[in-house]
This record gives C-alpha cells, sequence and structure tokens, in this order.
C-alpha cells in the first residue's frame, strides 16, 4: 500500500511492472495537486505540474514565460525555498505569487500565499504542493 497520487510521479509504474495491472487495485482518492488548486481558487488546465519529490525538474521545464503556470510536489532537499531561489536564478520576478499547501484536508492543513521572493526565505512545507503563477 502507498499514498499520494497515483499515477503521478507515485510507485504505481514500478508496481505496474513488477505484478502486472491485472493484480493491482488503485484507489484514488482526491488529487493532492487538485486539492491545492481548489484550495486557491485558480483552474488547472494550463498548468504544468512537476515533481520535485525525489528529482529535480529540468531548467527549461522551469524557465519562465508570461503567463506561466506551474504546480510541484516538494520534498526535504527540492522544498520551497530551493524552489523558489531557483525559479528566480531562472528569470521568474521575484514578485510573482506562489502559495504553498500543507497537510491538505487534514486538521493541520496549512496554506500561506507568498511571492518567490518571500518563499525563499520560508522554512518548513517540506512535503507540499507549491503553486507558481504569473497571471
Amino acid at each position: 500500500m502507498v499514498s499520494g497520487d497515483p499515477g503521478f510521479y507515485s510507485l504505481l509504474a514500478a508496481l505496474k511492472d513488477r505484478f502486472g495491472p491485472a493484480k493491482l487495485k488503485v484507489i484514488p482518492g482526491i488529487s493532492s495537486v487538485q486539492l491545492a488548486f481548489a484550495r486557491i481558487g485558480r483552474f488547472w488546465q494550463d498548468a504544468l505540474l512537476l515533481s520535485m519529490h525525489g528529482r529535480r525538474a529540468d531548467d527549461g521545464a522551469l524557465a519562465f514565460q508570461p503567463g506561466k503556470k506551474l504546480g510541484f510536489l516538494t520534498d526535504g532537499k527540492h522544498n520551497p525555498a530551493f524552489i523558489a531561489e531557483l525559479l528566480i536564478k531562472l528569470g521568474w520576478p521575484p514578485a510573482t505569487q506562489c502559495w504553498l499547501c500543507e497537510n491538505l484536508s487534514y486538521d493541520n492543513e496549512n496554506i500561506a500565499a507568498l511571492t518567490l521572493e518571500e518563499g525563499s526565505k520560508v522554512s518548513g512545507f517540506h512535503h507540499c504542493v507549491m503553486v507558481v503563477s504569473d497571471e
């Protein structure tokens, strides 16, 4: 049994390869990415969804473009402060809006609306969904 968003940077591919799809029963809940975008009142059909959980996204995907919207899964190493600092280095304006969404759907849910500059200095939020939007 694993948690996370089945099929979105999860163990589903590895389990399918090892056991075959016939032996798997995937029971999804509400996606953490879906819930994060809903909580901040933004649509996500035009967002580039990436994982920085256990990996680093390609600089080309992270590069600034006017109107671009990103959604990230984060981890302890590639946390929101790391990602915000990286995005600023890749040309994103420091005043770009970002949201850090942790513990979604739990009693200790926490959502912070910040700029990338503020986000580059934030602590915590290690395993969260981070949304960045230049709109």
